[in-house]
C-alpha cells in the first residue's frame, strides 16, 4: 500500500512543502517540493513578534500548500513550526489565524523535537550513519534562526547543544550596525568563534572527531551552488576554506551573480560557510559529508517510522535515554543508585500497567526522571529538588516536547517534597506524532510518576542495593516486594512504609515489603 504525505515546514526563513509517497517496499520517497522565501524570523528577532502583513502573505502560501496537497490526494500532513514562531510573542495568535483561514493546524515544536527529526532524516537517507557514528561524530545542523551540535560515539548520542548562530539571526543582528563589508565579515567570525570555543572547552575537551555530517537549509544553498555535484558528497577542509576566502572577497552583488541566487540567500552564505569552517577547525576534522537532507524530509521519516512503514536501525530511543544519563553523570549523580532507582521503576510501572493506563512514552519519562532524580544536588543539599527542576528545565534533552521536560522536572521536583495538587499546574496540549497522549490532566500524570518514584527510590533507601533482585507481585490490594536479602532491611521498610501512603492514595494498592529469611 502506497501511502501518500505531506510535510509543512514553517521555517524562519522559508515556507516549505514536501509531497512523499511511503510504502511498505520503497520507503519514503519525495514526489514533489515547493518553498517560499519568507523571513518570519526578520520581524520575530528585531520586534519580538511577527508581522500581520507577513501573517497575511503566510496565509496565503499556505492556501496554495492545501491546493496541492489536494491535487495529490494527501491522506495525511504534519506541519511543524520552529524557531521563529517559536520565539514570537503573538504566536499564539498567528497559529490561530492560520487554523481559521487555511485548516492547516501547525505545532510548534521544541528545537530539541526539531533536531531529533533532523537526525531521523540523516538515518533513513544515509546509508553510512549506523557506522559512521560507531567512531567520533558530529552533526552540525545550520539553521536561519539557530544551529545545533551535537555528539555521537559507540552508537549512542552524548551531547548536544544549541547555539544562537542561525544564518538569518546573525544577519539581523549584523544589520542593526553600519560598517564596511570586511568589518561586518570579521565581527559574524568572532561570534561564531564566541560561542564554539564555549561549547569547545565544556564538551569536546580531548575527544576525537572522525566524522562530521552538515545539514540543515542554509548548508544545501550554500554547497549545492557552489557545486551540484556535490549532493552526497564529501567535501575537505581545503576546499571548504578556499571557497571561505572567495566569498569574503565577494561584494553581495557579486555572489547573487557568481552563485545563481537572490539577495535574500546571498546575504546567508558567507555567514553559513563560516559556522561550517569554525566547527570543522574546532572538531579537527577533515572532511565532512553531505547527505542532502532538510526538514521536510525528517518529518516524513519520522511519520513513516510512527506508522510502522519504515524502520530505522539506530535507536532513537536509546539515544533520549544515553543523554540523560549523561546528564546525571555530568552533575555527579551516584550512579549506582540511579540505575537501581530506574531499574525498580520501571519494573514497579510494568507491574502496575492494568492501574494506571499510561503507555511506553510515560515509562521512558519516568525512566528520565529517575535517572535524574537526584541531580540538583550538585548545586545544593537544601532543596535540591528545586534545582533539580530548574536543570531539567534548563537543558534540552533531545527528543522531548517542553511539555514532556516539564513533566519530567515536576516528576523530579515532587518526588521528595510534599505534593499539593494545585500548586502543580501544567498547561495540556494537543497530542502529535503519537508520542505522549494528551494527558487531558497532565497533573494527575505527574501524580502518578511521582508515586512510582518515591516508591522506587525508598526502595534503595540505604544506597546500597538491599532490594535489587526482588520480586514484585499484585496481591489483595498490595504490591508485595518479596527479598532474599539477609542483612539488615530496617531502613528501605521504613521508607517504602512511609511513601505508601501516597502510592496508596494513587493506586488504591499499597506496597508491602516482606522478607525471607532462610531457616
Amino acid at each position: 500500500m502506497v501511502r501518500t504525505f505531506a510535510a509543512i515546514d514553517v521555517g524562519s526563513f522559508e515556507l516549505e512543502l514536501g509531497i512523499f509517497e511511503i510504502s511498505d517496499s520503497e520507503g519514503v520517497r519525495s514526489i514533489d517540493h515547493v518553498r517560499h522565501v519568507i523571513a518570519l524570523g526578520k520581524d520575530t528577532f528585531n520586534d519580538g513578534k511577527i508581522s500581520y502583513g507577513l501573517v497575511e502573505e503566510m496565509c496565503g502560501v499556505l492556501t496554495d500548500f492545501v491546493r496541492i496537497m489536494k491535487e495529490y490526494q494527501v491522506q495525511d500532513y504534519r506541519a511543524f513550526a520552529t524557531t521563529a514562531m517559536r520565539e514570537a510573542r503573538n504566536s499564539q495568535i498567528v497559529l490561530d489565524q492560520i487554523r481559521v483561514r487555511t485548516g492547516i493546524e501547525v505545532r510548534i515544536i521544541s528545537n530539541s523535537e526539531q533536531r531529533f527529526i533532523s537526525f531521523k532524516a540523516v538515518a533513513s537517507r544515509d546509508a553510512e550513519f549506523q557506522k559512521s557514528i560507531q567512531k567520533g561524530t558530529a552533526i552540525v545542523d545550520v539553521g536561519f534562526g539557530s544551529m545545533q551540535l551535537s555528539l555521537f560515539d559507540k552508537e549512542a548520542l552524548l551531547s548536544t547543544q544549541n547555539l544562537p548562530l542561525g544564518v538569518l539571526r546573525l544577519r539581523e543582528l549584523l544589520s542593526r550596525v553600519k560598517v564596511m563589508p570586511e568589518v561586518e565579515q570579521t565581527l559574524v567570525t568572532e561570534m561564531v568563534d564566541n560561542e564554539l570555543t564555549t561549547f569547545r572547552k565544556m564538551y569536546l575537551k580531548d575527544r576525537e572527531i572522525t566524522n562530521l555530517i552538515a545539514i540543515g537549509e542554509p548548508v544545501l544553498t550554500f554547497y549545492y551552488h557552489m557545486d551540484p555535484s556535490r549532493r552526497g558528497s564529501k567535501i575537505t577542509r581545503e576546499e571548504l576554506d578556499k571557497a571561505y576566502r572567495e566569498l569574503r572577497r565577494m561584494t553581495l552583488d557579486q555572489i547573487e551573480e557568481t552563485y545563481d541566487v537572490s539577495a535574500e540567500y546571498a546575504a546567508m552564505l558567507f555567514p553559513t560557510a563560516a559556522i561550517v569552517l569554525r566547527v570543522m577547525e574546532l572538531t579537527g576534522a577533515e572532511s565532512l559529508r553531505l547527505p542532502g537532507i532538510r526538514m521536510l524530509d525528517g518529518i516524513a521519516a519520522d511519520y513513516a517510522e510512527e506508522k510502522k512503514l519504515l524502520k530505522l536501525n539506530h535507536s532513537f530511543t536509546n539515544d533520549i535515554i544515553v543523554t540523560s544519563r549523561s546528564m546525571a553523570k555530568r552533575y555527579k549523580c551516584h550512579m549506582p543508585h540511579v540505575q537501581t532507582v530506574e531499574t525498580a521503576a520501571l519494573r514497579i510501572f510494568d507491574c502496575l500497567k492494568k492501574y494506571h493506563g499510561l503507555r511506553d512514552r510515560e515509562r521512558l519519562l519516568l525512566q528520565i526522571a529517575a535517572d535524574l532524580h537526584s541531580c540538583g544536588k550538585f548545586v545544593t543539599m537544601r532543596d535540591s529538588t528545586d534545582c533539580a527542576y530548574n536543570i531539567i528545565m534548563g537543558t534540552e534533552i533531545i527528543g522531548l516536547s517542553h511539555l514532556e521536560r516539564e513533566i519530567v522536572a515536576n516528576v523530579v521536583r515532587y518526588h521528595v517534597k510534599p505534593f499539593r495538587y494545585n500548586e502543580v499546574f501544567i498547561e495540556a496540549k494537543p497530542a502529535v506524532n503519537g508520542r505522549l497522549v494528551n494527558p487531558g490532566n497532565p497533573t494527575l500524570l505527574v501524580a502518578k510518576l511521582i508515586a512510582i518514584l518515591r516508591l522506587a527510590n525508598s526502595m534503595d533507601r540505604s544506597h546500597k542495593g538491599k532490594l535489587e533482585t526482588c520480586r514484585l507481585k499484585l496481591q489483595d490490594k498490595k504490591l508485595v516486594i518479596t527479598t532474599d536479602y539477609e542483612g539488615d532491611v530496617t531502613l528501605e521498610a521504613m521508607s517504602i512504609d512511609e511513601k505508601g501512603d501516597f502510592f496508596e492514595e494513587i493506586f488504591g494498592i499499597r506496597p508491602v515489603l516482606k522478607q525471607k529469611k532462610k531457616v
